[in-house]
This record gives C-alpha cells, sequence and structure tokens, in this order.
C-alpha cells in the first residue's frame, strides 16, 4: 500500500438518527482529503430508551436501504477510492441474541461494538451523573463496558472507550484513567484474549471545546501496548462531510508516541495491518 494509505473506520451519514450527511458528500470529503479507503459505520442501538429528544428507533438504521445505497455508491466511486460496509452496534447484555442475529443477517465488513447505554441511561444525558459522585459514574460505565464484552464479542473494535469524558460534570479536567485502572486493564485484556480490537476516536480533539486526548486517552492506548494489544482502528466518528479524518493528525501522533507502529482495515471481518510510522 505504501505509506501514503489511510483509512477513516468511523464515519456516519444521513441513514444514521443523528446525522444528515449525504453519503455521496461524505465520500467527496473523503477523496478530497486524499484517503485511500473508509468504512461506512451507522449506528444500530437496538432497544435505545426513548427519550424527549429520541424518539423510538431514532438509532435503528433502515439496513436494507443503508446496504443499497452503500453498493450504489461504492461502485459509482470505485476507481477513486475503497468503501467498505460497517455498522457501530450498541452493546447490552440483554439484547446479545437481537445483535448476533442482526451480525449474521448482512455482509458487514467490518463492526464496532460500542457501549452508549449504560444500565438503561446514556453518559451523553446529565441525569447519568446526578445525585452521585462522578467517579462512581465513571467507574460504572467502564464496569458496564466489561459486562458487554463478556457477554458478546461479535464485533471487531470497541467503540471509543473512554468517550464519557466528553460529557461528565468535570470533563478531562477530572478524568484520569488510573482511577479505574482495575477494570480497564481487564477490558483489555478481554479484548486482546478475544483477538478485538480499539477503535481511537478523533472526535474528542475538535469537539466543542475540544479535549487534548482521543477516545481512548493517550494513557490508555499506551496501557493497551503494553499488554501486547495490536490491532487499532482510526476513526473521525465524523457525522459531518467536513469532520471526515479530522483530528488524524493529532491522534496518529499520539499513537507513534505510545509505540505503535500500525493500523488496522478490514475486509470481510477479516483484519489488515497497515504502516502508522510513515504517515
Amino acid at each position: 500500500m505504501g505509506t501514503t494509505f489511510l483509512a477513516d473506520y468511523h464515519i456516519h451519514t444521513h441513514h444514521s438518527g443523528d446525522s444528515e450527511a449525504p453519503m455521496e458528500d461524505v465520500i467527496r470529503s473523503a477523496i478530497e482529503k486524499g484517503l485511500s479507503e473508509i468504512c461506512i459505520t451507522e449506528h444500530m442501538d437496538y432497544d435505545y430508551p426513548i427519550l424527549p429528544d429520541v424518539p423510538k428507533g431514532m438509532f435503528e438504521v433502515d439496513t436494507d436501504a443503508y446496504f443499497d445505497e452503500y453498493k450504489k455508491i461504492k461502485a459509482a466511486y470505485k476507481d477513486q477510492i475503497r468503501i467498505k460496509f460497517g455498522i457501530e452496534l450498541g452493546l447490552q447484555p440483554h439484547i446479545t441474541d437481537h445483535n448476533a442475529k442482526y451480525i449474521e443477517k448482512y455482509p458487514f465488513d467490518f463492526v464496532i461494538g460500542s457501549n452508549h447505554i449504560c444500565h438503561g441511561m446514556d453518559p451523553y444525558y446529565p441525569d447519568f451523573y446526578e445525585n452521585r459522585n462522578e467517579k462512581e459514574a465513571v467507574r460504572e460505565f467502564f464496569e458496564s463496558t466489561l459486562e458487554n464484552i463478556n457477554a458478546f464479542d461479535n464485533f471487531d473494535v470497541l467503540g471509543h472507550l473512554d468517550y464519557l469524558v466528553r460529557y461528565s460534570p468535570t470533563g478531562e479536567s477530572g478524568y484520569d484513567y488510573r482511577d479505574y485502572l482495575d477494570v480497564i486493564e481487564a477490558i483489555l485484556k478481554t479484548l486482546i484474549s478475544k483477538g478485538k480490537g480499539l477503535d481511537v476516536n478523533s472526535k474528542s480533539l475538535y469537539s466543542n471545546p475540544p479535549l487534548s486526548n482521543p477516545n481512548p486517552c493517550k494513557g490508555i492506548l499506551n496501557f493497551y501496548r503494553e499488554l501486547g494489544g495490536e490491532i487499532i482502528t482510526l476513526g473521525s466518528d465524523a457525522h459531518k462531510p467536513g469532520d471526515v479524518a479530522r483530528g488524524f493528525d493529532q491522534t496518529i501522533s499520539i499513537l507513534k508516541s505510545c509505540g505503535f507502529t500500525g493500523f488496522c482495515t478490514y475486509s470481510g471481518r477479516k483484519v489488515a495491518f497497515h504502516d502508522l510510522v510513515g504517515l
């Protein structure tokens, strides 16, 4: 592939309930930014709680419609960029059978497993942190992540491991991954033992306000590498065309500082490694 190969493996389009981005605009943005490959990863969060701003089924993609458009776009741009078919699957212990059947129904190239719902609540909302210590809330999130990956492992990488720091009351200033090192170590060792990787997610680097770390943070990434973890994918978590690959320069710099020399892409759920050093 050479040293110029770069791929964004966490992207949403209008098929996701929280994005209005036309798929073709996303593809064109990726081409303009010089990417060799992208993977669209629409949201599929079955049994997401109904909230005032979240109607029933908002995060359940119409996968048939998504797949149909994907195939047309893939063919139309096959000479300019490789486009892979992916999904960001919401993990909850009680929906493991549903998720398993769903994954087997479609020919996904790549599956992100994400912990968006912690024991029935979304850490995006302030309610998750009310009437308790913030550290207790963050620990519960990590513990529920461990529960999820022990209950279900038909995914390729774990999505944005500590992303709740984007929304916690004290944010990055009040967060130290070492306060939760025991459960984080268990998460990382479980992923490594199952041949799973980490979605290194740059969205926090261009959030408002921007943070200084991707998700997971540099400390966790360094710990993962020390434990023998090698599988990482680069993801912008873009919901708008202009955000494709946004924050990648800083993310890649952080990964290199942790000693990573490669990143991964997928085809038919099979992993391939690419050079990170030359980027």
